[in-house]
């Protein structure tokens, strides 16, 4: 008889499986119809008639949700006009020659970093894309096309700057649009984007860019259009001293007071960095149920500081994680940036924050800062993005524990990938996608910004 059901699939006898604590996986896991129908315990076995990929050789993962980044940046990695510098001038030197980003551009930078952070095990990426020379118009389309062809999640930052360095802002002119422009455009992306159902393939958020880079009147009328339309708010906020500095010499207040006068405490907000908050923020943020994306690679490329990760958490703030720009990480890597959260984790604090604490953030905390309860963790009902890696390779050689020895042996690519129950990476290789002709024409595409 037929129930209108898709035929299901046994992930079967992994190495180990990411789930919550007392569930017992051994056996594997049941997927049908795009979503994780059961878990499967030791000794049990699935009733019905099913397909079968054996996990043996694999530790299985939620896929990993990459919660900031800005992929245009791939075309200027380790540029030597921006490389040793930190925020501000980093900032200053990079600004004149994103100007000259292209649709074709955008388009060839979406592809490369969207299925870089997929090899590394990467099932839903956030881009925050601010950057609107003329032309670039139809951005968030570009990107959601992109993402679509992969069969990856997306959230769509439609970004803005309307202060330009003639405003007393960072960016120059020609990257920045007028407010009316700006909000036009976001309303058009939700309506045409944004879908807030269950296994979303797509949605979309609001992304000022910085308090240097947008007027406050800009930020108040973004939050309440976010409102309107039950979207997320998303920005960068505490990233250095420099900021915290800004918002109280032109604003007259630290980055938390500006975010709640122009609206933003709320539990549709999620930050990226969130480094300088001070005792007292921290527990305004966790009240208002405002997520922190930590990212640590590129905080210590740019010399940043240190997020205080326990301290968030433990006033209640969604903790997650992201790689950040491909011009200040320089890679768009999500399991490498798990390594790097560890790593200056237990240099912030001590051994006892953990490779679980790492990884929880790559998938359960980032979902929570996404506001989405579908992805992040192996459970039924829960969308079927996995991430299998392989324990193969020589640096692996010894390891006895497989879920501690993805992050500190170094894991960096997954050797199998599905996202909403497909297959997208297999044998290491991403479905469909023509590795060497993707390189070349990315490298051709990052030619033109090559010289300031």
């Amino acid at each position: 008889m037929n129930d209108g059901k898709g035929r299901a699939l046994w992930i079967r006898h992994s190495l180990a499986a990411l789930v919550p604590d007392g569930v017992d996986a051994r056996g594997g896991l049941l997927v049908r119809d795009g979503v994780i129908e059961a878990v499967i315990g030791a000794g049990e076995t699935p009733a019905e008639p099913h397909d079968v990929f054996d996990a043996s050789r694999h530790v299985v993962l939620p896929g990993l949700i990459n919660t900031h980044h800005h992929f245009y940046q791939t075309l200027t990695r380790a540029h030597p006009a921006a490389i040793n510098r930190e925020l501000f001038d980093w900032l200053k030197a990079l600004y004149p020659l994103w100007a000259r980003l292209t649709p074709d551009h955008l388009r060839i930078a979406t592809r490369l970093a969207l299925t870089e952070l997929m090899l590394s095990g990467v099932t839903c990426a956030s881009d925050h894309h601010y950057v609107f020379p003329d032309g670039l118009d139809e951005a968030m389309d570009i990107q959601a096309g992109e993402a679509a062809a992969l069969g990856m999640r997306i959230v769509l930052n439609r970004g803005s700057m309307n202060l330009s360095v003639r405003d007393g802002g960072l960016p120059p002119d020609s990257v920045v649009q007028d407010a009316d422009t700006i909000l036009a455009d976001c309303e058009r992306v939700i309506g045409r984007h944004h879908d807030p159902a269950p296994g979303a393939m797509t949605q979309v958020a609001l992304a000022p860019c910085s308090p240097f880079s947008v007027t406050r009147e800009l930020m108040a009328e973004t939050a309440a259009l976010a409102g309107r339309c039950g979207c997320a708010l998303h920005t960068h906020l505490a990233e250095t001293f420099d900021e915290n500095a800004f918002c109280e010499a032109t604003y007259g207040c630290r980055p938390v007071d500006y975010l709640e006068e122009t609206g933003w405490l709320t539990d549709r907000t999620w930050l990226a960095h969130g480094i300088h908050f001070n005792d007292e923020e921290m527990a305004r943020l966790g009240r208002a149920g405002v997520g922190v994306c930590h990212c640590p690679t590129s905080n210590m490329v740019l010399a940043s500081g240190q997020c205080r990760t326990r301290e968030l958490e433990a006033a209640g703030v969604a903790v997650g994680l992201g790689v950040d720009g491909s011009a200040s990480n320089d890679s768009s890597n999500l399991m490498e940036g798990v390594r790097h959260a560890l790593m200056i984790g237990r240099l912030t604090y001590d051994a006892s924050l953990t490779h679980l604490d790492a990884l929880r953030w790559a998938t359960e905390g980032s979902a929570r800062c996404l506001g989405r309860s579908d992805i992040g963790t192996i459970a039924p009902g829960r969308q079927a993005d996995l991430a299998l890696f392989t324990l193969d390779e020589l640096r692996f050689s010894g390891a006895h524990d497989p879920l501690a020895a993805l992050v500190l042996c170094g894991a960096h690519r997954a050797d199998r990938v599905m996202i909403a129950g497909r297959w997208t990476v297999e044998d290491g290789a991403p479905v469909g996608v023509d590795v060497a002709a993707l390189r070349y024409a990315h490298g051709q595409a990052a030619r033109a910004f090559m010289h300031g």
